[in-house]
């Protein structure tokens, strides 16, 4: 028979979403892959019953149902600093997964250059190959996951189409400052570069550092394509709603793509979202404190087990280093964390386009019985390690 598609070639399945699997094969807390184990808010789940009886149950308009688009309209213009019309700035999509890739295929052509910052987020380069692009990988360089300018600029002087920039990122926890985002900007106007965002945790940022949504910087609305999602904000990962916020002219021809890929996404799961759109400040007052507190407990638990990490500054993701293990093989690690230490990780190298294999990424979007209860497991790690259980 003839041979399938080569496109899938260069990369694997989700080691992330594997590693879920992996959590569930060996009854591990799973900290792999990062959904909440606590219910949304209330009020939402309660929308979300009433629109169970009387609907919408049939499609939406393919860009979005008008009211959510209005609702998300109203909330954005205000974070983002800038009146985001309702109806020709917005597209809505099934989860921010799509948005990204809509909004790849929206910009790139085959052959085209896309701009990636290693570690990232393991879609980023598969969406690149699947659009025909060719991703370039920057460095960001720990511990503190800073760029190097001149090492940006250099891919920037192969003509990219686009630079994909993921704030606060997945999955370093890092949220770039206002004068690291000032010098991409300059280079994406220097070198006409698009700017594709996913800002998914827009809201879970921790004091004293702040998120700045890329299209508020001065002449960068007219070439960003602003990609996010309600998932980690409102805890509703599994509903499968996000978006994208550019210009009338790109969001033409993302609606077009996205009409093809997935029709639109969820009616009555829009009509219920639209109460948590309408939260007041107090909702993502509340969300931080809420992730700090979590983080704390966290870190100061890690700083008992004496596992060394890298503070997040935002998203709810940590960086920790196994190099005392001294293994060059983090999946099989993370593989025997899940099955003889009992808590589920993601191993360090799938974010990486580098040889990195001392770092593993767990989450803390649990319940803290949860991560207690992970805490009290990971406190046995070098034990176990050690009686040779590898």
């Amino acid at each position: 028979m003839q041979p399938l598609s080569n496109r899938t070639n260069n990369f694997t399945d989700s080691v992330i979403r594997r590693m879920t699997r992996i959590s569930n094969q060996f009854n591990a807390v799973n900290l792999s892959q990062g959904f909440p184990d606590f219910d949304p808010p209330k009020e939402i789940l309660k929308a979300l019953e009433q629109t169970a009886h009387h609907g919408p149950h049939q499609y939406s308009i393919t860009s979005g149902a008008q009211n959510f688009r209005e609702a998300l309209s109203q909330k954005q213009s205000k974070y983002m600093g800038r009146k985001i019309d309702p109806d020709s700035e917005i597209v809505v999509t099934c989860g921010s997964t799509e948005a990204m890739m809509a909004a790849m295929l929206t910009v790139a052509n085959p052959g085209d250059k896309v701009i990636v910052f290693s570690p990232f987020y393991e879609n980023y380069g598969a969406d690149a190959i699947l659009s025909g692009a060719i991703p370039l990988y920057v460095p960001l360089h720990p511990p503190a996951f800073n760029f190097n300018t001149d090492e940006l600029e250099t891919a920037f002087k192969q003509n990219p189409k686009a630079i994909i920039l993921c704030n606060p990122s997945n999955p370093t926890g890092k949220v770039f400052t206002r004068d690291e985002l000032t010098i991409i900007a300059n280079l994406a106007e220097k070198y006409d570069t698009y700017v594709i965002t996913d800002e998914v945790y827009e809201h879970i940022v921790y004091e004293p550092y702040e998120h700045i949504y890329f299209a508020s910087l001065p002449n960068m609305f007219e070439r960003t394509i602003s990609c996010s999602s309600l998932s980690k904000t409102y805890s509703i990962t599994g509903w499968r709603l996000g978006y994208i916020i550019a210009p009338a002219r790109i969001i033409d021809v993302a609606k077009k793509v996205h009409d093809f890929l997935t029709v639109g996404a969820a009616a009555p799961l829009q009509e219920a979202a639209i109460t948590g759109l309408k939260f007041g400040d107090d909702y993502y007052t509340a969300l931080r404190k809420t992730y700090t507190q979590k983080r704390d407990l966290f870190l100061k638990g890690l700083n008992n087990i004496g596992l060394p990490y890298t503070t997040p500054q935002g998203a709810y993701y940590v960086m920790i280093d196994i190099s005392e293990y001294k293994t060059d093989d983090d999946l099989t690690f993370c593989t025997w964390l899940a099955e003889h230490v009992g808590v589920g990780a993601v191993p360090g190298s799938t974010f990486f386009r580098e040889n990195v294999n001392h770092l593993i990424r767990l989450h803390f979007a649990k319940k803290e019985e949860t991560l207690n209860e992970a805490l009290n497991r990971l406190s046995d790690i070098r034990k176990k390690w050690n009686s040779n259980s590898y």
